[in-house]
């Protein structure tokens, strides 16, 4: 069906055929290329911090990704079922050379990846995501000696570790939030966010935590990206329990999503809008969101009398963005949240923390406080692709069709309007052109959506 090769591992469908699927070959072959690019890399043996989500594939990837580090003469430190954030803490901690996280974060069930991560449990940069590809692609490994093989350790504990970092962090604020006594509704997808999201909440002061699907057994009950038209039930309940909010997150809970206490939706792109704005009242500096995230960020930055900057989509080149600009706060729309204070990766989970003291600190029901921003409304549409298609010359096409506009050209093209703009790019896990556009309006956003699909068709 699919698999993708990117900066920043690989992705793919279980089953199939070698080299079109994340087929054990696959599974194996990307181990290795790691694993040779982390021993060119270090003098010392290689130590990599190993965990998964909870999807049905997970085990199964799990063991093949520890045998292939251990034959390559890697020792591996198994921390089990985990979060994204956590395992990139967990590789600072373990002062390991690298980490594999096994999940393929909002994807459906039949999708796994390898999410691999460098000393500093960051995401690996472009240049070494394109060396490791390389190595790959050339599968000439050397495989260690059975007096060198790599050592098997497993560690528990790390998602509680987690959370007494966040509980440490000096705006996150347990006592005011304890005072509200929150009722909060979960949305764990039935994966690693079922195992961390209740415990959190609680150390954070809630009072109440209902849960939905926390059963981490990686039987997905709606599609996982945690989108509104995934949640339907959590907003239900949300009205149905008379609770102040609703939290969703994806399956390796790096992406979060808020209801409201009336059963709307916060909107994901406002999560990281909030957060910020509650940071810069407290910390100024810098803010950096991705160029297909909402303005109302820029607009909340210089209203608290801060620089806004815009990076490339990708995790890895928002954190690159923000250590330019020495960024206090960043992140994607999507409900990437990335709190330098703690660490330069997306994490729900201080996200939530930092969103409850804003929320308890403000004396306002979640539905107030999402009024006091800026209205933005955006349209995300995508066009398949196949190899036929020259995306290049169709970007090209579009450059020239709105040359008197302003255009963004440092991840696909984005084209600046006076009260909207539109961004098309290239996807990074799917084949498909993803097409985001903003305004002040829905059908205003829905129309300029619908008339760049309408110029890309006429080009392809």
């Amino acid at each position: 069906m699919s698999l993708i090769a990117s900066i920043s591992g690989i992705r793919g469908t279980i089953g199939g055929e070698v080299n079109g699927n994340l087929t054990p070959i696959d599974i194996v072959k990307f181990s290795s290329a790691y694993a040779t690019w982390l021993t060119n890399s270090t003098e010392a043996k290689p130590k990599v911090v190993v965990g998964r989500d909870a999807r049905i594939s997970g085990p199964m990837v799990n063991h093949l990704v520890i045998a292939t580090l251990m034959a390559m003469g890697v020792d591996v430190v198994d921390i089990g079922l985990t979060t994204t954030p956590t395992l990139e803490l967990a590789v600072v901690d373990e002062k390991a050379s690298g980490g594999i996280v096994i999940t393929a974060s909002h994807n459906p069930k039949e999708w796994n990846a390898l999410k691999l991560l460098n000393a500093e449990g960051e995401f690996v940069s472009e240049k070494d995501g394109e060396a490791i590809k390389l190595i790959a692609e050339k599968s000439e490994f050397l495989y260690a000696s059975v007096d060198k093989l790599g050592i098997l350790s497993t560690k528990e504990g790390y998602i509680q570790k987690h959370i007494e970092k966040i509980l440490a962090l000096g705006l996150v604020d347990v006592e005011t939030i304890k005072s509200k006594n929150y009722k909060v509704v979960i949305d764990c997808v039935n994966s690693t966010g079922g195992i961390a999201l209740p415990e959190l909440l609680y150390a954070l002061g809630v009072k109440e935590v209902i849960e939905l699907y926390c059963t981490p057994s990686g039987l997905f009950p709606h599609n996982p990206e945690p989108l509104p038209q995934n949640l339907s039930q959590l907003a239900s309940d949300v009205k149905f329990h008379k609770a102040h909010l609703g939290i969703a997150v994806d399956p390796d809970v790096d992406r979060l999503c808020f209801v409201n206490d009336d059963g709307d939706f916060f909107g994901e792109e406002y999560t990281l809008v909030a957060i910020a704005d509650y940071i810069l009242k407290n910390k100024k500096g810098s803010t950096v969101s991705n160029l297909s995230s909402t303005r109302a960020l820029r607009d909340i930055t210089l209203k608290n009398g801060c620089k806004y900057f815009a990076s490339a989509v990708g995790e890895v080149n928002v954190v690159k963005e923000m250590k330019k600009q020495k960024a206090v706060i960043g992140g994607e729309g999507n409900g990437g949240i990335i709190y330098p204070e703690l660490h330069y990766g997306r994490d729900a989970m201080v996200g939530i923390a930092l969103f409850l003291s804003h929320l308890a600190k403000s004396g306002k029901n979640s539905s107030i406080l999402r009024s006091s921003y800026p209205n933005y409304y955006m349209s995300k549409s995508k066009i398949e692709l196949n190899d036929n298609v020259d995306l290049d010359s169709i970007i090209e096409g579009i450059k020239a069709k709105y040359i008197k506009q302003n255009l963004i050209t440092i991840d696909g093209l984005k084209i600046e309007f006076e009260d909207e703009w539109v961004h098309l790019r290239r996807s990074n896990t799917e084949s498909i052109i993803r097409i985001y556009t903003e305004s002040q309006s829905q059908s205003t956003s829905d129309f300029l959506a619908k008339k760049i699909i309408e110029d890309i068709k006429a080009l392809m």
